[in-house]
């Protein structure tokens, strides 16, 4: 009797004692709690990471025009984009009078044709049309003050007729596409020379200018004829080809590098890597 009680006194014991119990029961439950816990962030995660890549897709730097989506204001604040001229532009300067006034100076146009810089201009429109007044005055001398006053009026507006028709010649309105090409190329050169040496075609800068303004206008002329596929393999040559000269320079010095990037309005990632056109 008294062995048939010990033996089941352990196992009253046993039964109430909550530690073991608790823990045998706790355990499992913890255990898949956290299991599922870690599925749950795995999978917030796994979201997140399929997001970033999604708007890292989207944002992609344009292979061509080298600016993303979200930042179109890069291009439009660059040095290059500032300085070039476009048909809307021209369209929407000032068209000069067909007759001058004594009353007012000779309107000139806001862009000249023929790649006429300051020094030409102040030569054409400054320094001739007085030269020619006088040399008009003193080829017929007299001796009436009256009559040699009326003369240099008659020359003074017959120079500001040929003044005004020569101004409406230059003018870069009367161009075609080659016209402004032109005008844009010699900008450029203008612009991204080296302040030492004028007109440095064989600079790196200079270059990757260039071959940014023909990528531009080639790639606006495939967007209206998109089955010209001659012109396709054009843009692949001179997007690789800006490129190269962009990977040369990043060699040679970084800080140029990094300064053209910004001046033409590139992103980093449209020249390095691999280039799929």
């Amino acid at each position: 009797m008294l062995r048939a009680k010990l033996t089941r006194c352990p196992r009253v014991v046993a039964s109430s004692s909550s530690l073991p119990a608790s823990l045998l029961h706790t355990s499992p439950v913890l255990q898949s709690f956290r299991k599922r816990r870690s599925r749950v962030q795995e999978q917030a995660n796994l979201s997140k990471r399929q997001e970033r890549e999604r708007l890292e897709q989207t944002d992609r730097p344009h292979i061509v025009l080298g600016t993303r989506p979200s930042t179109p204001e890069r291009w439009e604040n660059s040095d290059l984009a500032k300085i070039l001229v476009t048909e809307k532009d021209i369209l929407d300067s000032p068209v000069m009078p067909l007759t001058p006034t004594l009353e007012h100076d000779i309107q000139t146009p806001t862009y000249y044709n023929y790649g006429l810089g300051a020094q030409e201009r102040e030569l054409l429109f400054e320094t001739l049309p007085v030269l020619s007044v006088e040399g008009t005055s003193m080829r017929r001398p007299m001796d009436d003050p009256k009559q040699l006053l009326e003369n240099h009026k008659l020359a003074d507006e017959h120079e500001r007729r040929k003044t005004v028709m020569l101004a409406r010649l230059v003018d870069l309105r009367n161009a075609n596409a080659r016209g402004i090409a032109f005008e844009n190329r010699r900008r450029i050169i203008s612009e991204f020379s080296e302040s030492g040496k004028p007109n440095d075609t064989g600079r790196s800068e200079v270059q990757a200018a260039l071959l940014t303004l023909q990528i531009r206008n080639l790639w606006d002329h495939l967007n209206k004829y998109k089955k010209d596929i001659s012109n396709r393999r054009s843009l692949r040559r001179l997007v690789h080809q800006r490129a190269k000269i962009l990977k040369y320079l990043k060699r040679v010095d970084q800080d140029r590098y990094d300064n053209v990037l910004e001046r033409l309005g590139l992103e980093p990632e449209s020249v390095e890597g691999e280039l799929v056109v």
